[in-house]
């Protein structure tokens, strides 16, 4: 599958274009993988990137020479790339020889690290440019995020029936994790976006992030799946729900009220609103409904070439919701020996509130 050019070019002057900063930073370095790629269009382990006001340099080992300046054409990077790592330091201080102070993002390297940086060059602790406009994504990331929801969508609608026919013939959490990562990929993605979450029963449903095991899924069960898709590095999340046979009063109180809190949480994203409030409206439905104390987790986060990156909505967070990002709503209720139910949407932050970028209709009981 074919995606509209990521336009690396565009991305490296606007960073560029912040140059110097007001810390007195004439250059920035950047050694966090994720920053490098989302700057370059470099993919490999192993590589840092130096900007300056006139230059991008990209930093790897003899294994990514010929990779490197394939994926980074678009950048305008120039590749050093060196088999002996002591050559690899020696031409990263050389790039930035000419520089005052060198911004680095504490936060992206070992204190020894910096340690031994600090030995040849002025270093200024600076948050990552990058990071930051990570968050904000533009309309080619946002293709490969549908993309990927698409394919976790498309392969989820193959693997619900199969899920409802348990009661008939029984399946493990294992066998549907497989059959939803091998039809993600029939459906165009290049991988899962991280360990499918199947969990079912008293016990391992009441777990948030529990991992599918050999459990044979069982009528009265409540099963939590957790399913994301892979695309060109950029990720989904989805959460659905179910129970297993016909549902207990209980069972269909404790889902109407995760499915009440994911519909406020819809309704409340919007540009502006703080990632606290967020979390707060969510919270506020499951406190009314006298069920605050089976909440075990924020109410989302940002996802993009990490699963898991900013902004993150829970009540330690003061972060903002801005037009661009893309998010989670994934509220959840769990406690043992009852299991547990979350929702979970993918979502774009726009002008005028938020879009879905996953579609899978909510199924939780058999028809």
């Amino acid at each position: 599958m074919s995606h509209t050019p990521i336009d690396h070019g565009r991305r490296v002057g606007m960073i560029q274009s912040r140059l110097p900063l007001g810390n007195g930073c004439d250059a920035l370095l950047f050694t966090d993988l994720v920053d490098v790629r989302w700057l370059t269009g470099f993919t490999g382990s192993n590589g840092w990137a130096v900007l300056t006001v006139d230059d991008l340099i990209l930093g790897t080992d003899g294994r990514y020479g010929d990779r490197a300046r394939a994926e980074t054409a678009s950048s305008g990077a120039t590749v050093i790339a060196e088999s002996s790592r002591a050559k690899l330091h020696q031409r990263l201080l050389g790039s930035l020889a000419a520089a005052r102070f060198v911004g680095l993002d504490p936060a992206s390297m070992s204190h020894a690290g910096w340690q031994r940086l600090a030995a040849d060059l002025v270093l200024e602790p600076t948050d990552s440019l990058v990071g930051l406009q990570r968050q904000i994504k533009d309309a080619a990331e946002i293709e490969r995020m549908a993309a990927a929801a698409a394919a976790a969508d498309a392969a989820l609608a193959e693997v619900e029936p199969i899920l409802f026919a348990t009661v008939d013939a029984p399946i493990t959490e294992a066998d549907i994790r497989n059959e939803l990562e091998y039809r993600m990929r029939l459906h165009g993605a290049d991988d899962r976006s991280y360990d499918t979450i199947v969990a079912s029963g008293p016990d391992h449903a009441a777990r948030p992030h529990h991992e599918a095991t050999n459990r044979l899924i069982v009528e009265g069960d409540t099963v939590i799946i957790d399913v994301g898709a892979l695309v060109d590095g950029y990720h989904s999340d989805m959460t659905r729900s179910y129970v297993i046979g016909a549902p207990t009063a209980e069972q269909r109180e404790i889902y109407a009220a995760v499915a009440a809190s994911h519909a406020a949480g819809v309704a409340a994203l919007r540009p502006g609103i703080p990632a606290r409030e967020l979390d707060t409206v969510c919270r506020d439905v499951f406190d009314e409904a006298g069920r605050l104390d089976w909440y075990l987790h924020g109410t989302g986060h940002g996802v993009g070439l990490q699963i898991h990156e900013s902004p993150f909505h829970s009540q330690a967070s003061d972060e903002v919701i801005v037009a661009g990002n893309v998010v989670t709503v994934e509220p959840g209720l769990y406690r043992v020996d009852f299991g547990g139910f979350r929702i979970e949407d993918l979502l774009v932050v726009t002008e005028a509130g938020s879009q879905p970028l996953t579609h899978t209709a909510p199924r939780p009981f058999p028809a």
